[in-house]
């Protein structure tokens, strides 16, 4: 961290040019400066990759039949809705 302190413009333009720099303390990695396009492409990418296993989860669903009967009797959703309404109220 001293370091990156004294070398602060020579840490930016090496990150410009398009290099991820590692800061330490101690030793141990406590933060990465990168730049911010890399860092919106890199949360693209995680959106993408979760937007693909939803897409795979409601894939593998549509293969799995209704069921014929309701798994929820009236009475219990009555419950649950008056349990939601309750701790709406007392919030």
């Amino acid at each position: 961290m001293s370091e990156a302190r004294a070398a602060l413009p020579e840490l930016v333009d090496r990150v410009l040019a398009g290099e991820e720099v590692t800061l330490t303390r101690h030793g141990r990695p406590v933060a990465v400066v990168l730049r911010p396009d890399a860092v919106r492409s890199r949360r693209a990418d995680q959106a993408l990759a979760s937007a693909e296993r939803v897409r795979a989860v409601l894939e593998q669903g549509k293969g799995v039949p209704l069921r014929t009967r309701p798994t929820l009797t009236l009475e219990r959703a009555e419950e649950l809705v008056a349990d939601l309404r309750a701790t709406r109220s007392s919030g």
